[in-house]
C-alpha cells in the first residue's frame, strides 16, 4: 500500500470484519465530532484515492478514510446485495463505533455517496458531502421519478460489468494497451480528458485492490426475458445499487436534516443523464444492439434524479449547495482539489483559517438550493 507523507494505515477490529483505515499523523484521536471528517470511497477504488485531500485539509481537523469491504486493506467479505448498500454502511457504523466516534461529517464519492446517504437514514450525521454520487434511486433501470422500468431490473447489476475489465482486475493489469485495462478505464471514466498526476500509479494500485471473489465485484446475474437479456442476482457490489435493492430518497423525510454539499463535474462519464455506463444509453447510441426504444428502456437521468431529491430535501427544510465544476469529470477531489476543499469546509462549518484559493475557482458554478 503506497502511503503519502503524513498518512498512516491501521486495521480496526469490528464484530463483522477487520476494516482498514487511513489517518493523518498528528491528528487528535480525541477530536470532537464537529471536527471529524470521514471519507468513503467509491466502486473499484479504495481509501488511497483520498490521500491528496487528506494532506490538504486543515491540521485542526481529524480526517479518516475507510476501506469498504472487498476494497483496499479491508477484509473481502461477501456483500449481500438484497440489503442495498447496508452491508457497507453498517461496516462504516461499526468502524466509527470502535473508534468511539458517535457522529461525524461524512464524505462519499460515487457509490460511497450512496453509502453515506444510507448511513444518514440509519445513524446521526453532522453533514453530508456527496461527490459524483450514485442517484438516490440506484444505478440504471429507472425513470426520472424513480419508478422501475422492469420487475426484474433488466440490464442492471453484475451482468453489466465488462468481463475483460474484470479479468484484467484479476490479472492486476497495469498496462494501457486496451480500453478495458484499469488504467485506460481510469482515464476514460474517472477523470476528464487532460488530467495528469504524478500519482497515477497509486490510483491504479487502488483500483487493483478490488476483490473479484464470489460476492464482491461485480456480482452475479440471471437471465431475463427483458432487454438486454440479463437481470441482477443477489450478491456482489453492482447488485447493491439496482433499483429493487437501493432507494435512499427517504433522506427527504429525515426529521433532523444535516446540511448537504453536492459536488459534481459537468463532464462526468459515469454519473450523468447520459452515462456511458448505462446500458440503456449505450443502446440508444446503438453501441449495444437491439435497444427497444425510449418508451421501454430510457436512459437513466441520474443527475436530474439527484437534483429532484435534493430539491425536495431543501423544500422540506434542509440546506443543500450544488457545486458544478465546469470541465471536470467523476473525481473533483483529484481534478479540482481547491474547489472541492472549499465546498467541504463550507458545509462542515469550518471556522479556522480559510483555504487558499486558486484562479481556477472562477470555473465553479455554485447554486444554493433553498
Amino acid at each position: 500500500m503506497t502511503l503519502f507523507d503524513g498518512i498512516t494505515a491501521r486495521v480496526i477490529e469490528t464484530p463483522g470484519l477487520n476494516v482498514n483505515i487511513l489517518e493523518r499523523v498528528g491528528d487528535d484521536p480525541e477530536a470532537p465530532p464537529e471536527s471529524t471528517v470521514v471519507l468513503i470511497h467509491g466502486n473499484v477504488s479504495s481509501s488511497l484515492f483520498w490521500q491528496e485531500i487528506m494532506q490538504d485539509l486543515p491540521a485542526d481537523l481529524r480526517v479518516i478514510a475507510i476501506d469498504l469491504r472487498g476494497f483496499g486493506g479491508t477484509e473481502h467479505a461477501p456483500v449481500d446485495a438484497t440489503r442495498g448498500v447496508r452491508d457497507f454502511s453498517d461496516d462504516v457504523a461499526a468502524t466509527l463505533e470502535a473508534l468511539g466516534i458517535p457522529a461525524a461529517h461524512l464524505v462519499g464519492w460515487s457509490m460511497g455517496g450512496g453509502v453515506v446517504m444510507q448511513y444518514a437514514l440509519d445513524h446521526p450525521v453532522l453533514s453530508l458531502t456527496l461527490q459524483s454520487p450514485v442517484s438516490p434511486y440506484g444505478f440504471g433501470g429507472t425513470r426520472r421519478d424513480g419508478s422501475r422500468l422492469t420487475d426484474d431490473d433488466a440490464g442492471c447489476g453484475g451482468g453489466g460489468a465488462n468481463p475483460d475489465f474484470v479479468q484484467r482486475l484479476i490479472d492486476r493489469d497495469t498496462t494501457d494497451d486496451a480500453p478495458t485495462s484499469p488504467r485506460s478505464v481510469f482515464f476514460s471514466g474517472y477523470v476528464a480528458p487532460g488530467y495528469s498526476s504524478e500519482h497515477e500509479d497509486v490510483w491504479l494500485e487502488s483500483m487493483l485492490t478490488t476483490s473479484t471473489a464470489t460476492g464482491n465485484y461485480p456480482g452475479d446475474a440471471v437471465a431475463s426475458e427483458n432487454w438486454p437479456g440479463f437481470a441482477p442476482g443477489t450478491v456482489g457490489v453492482l447488485n447493491t445499487m439496482v433499483p429493487r435493492n437501493f432507494d435512499v430518497s427517504g433522506i427527504v423525510d429525515l426529521p433532523e436534516k444535516p446540511p448537504i454539499a453536492w459536488i459534481r463535474g459537468t463532464v462526468d462519464a459515469i454519473v450523468s443523464d447520459t452515462s456511458f455506463y448505462d446500458l440503456n444509453f449505450l443502446g440508444q447510441l446503438e453501441i449495444v444492439p437491439g435497444w427497444p426504444g425510449a418508451e421501454v428502456a430510457p436512459a437513466q437521468e441520474m443527475v436530474s434524479q439527484t437534483r429532484d431529491v435534493l430539491d425536495a430535501y431543501a423544500a422540506a427544510g434542509g440546506v443543500v449547495t450544488e457545486v458544478a465544476l465546469a470541465g471536470v469529470g467523476h473525481s473533483p477531489h483529484l481534478e479540482a482539489p481547491v474547489q472541492f476543499r472549499q465546498a467541504l469546509l463550507s458545509v462542515i462549518g469550518y471556522t479556522g483559517d480559510p483555504p487558499a484559493l486558486s484562479p481556477e475557482t472562477e470555473a465553479i458554478i455554485i447554486t444554493s438550493i433553498d
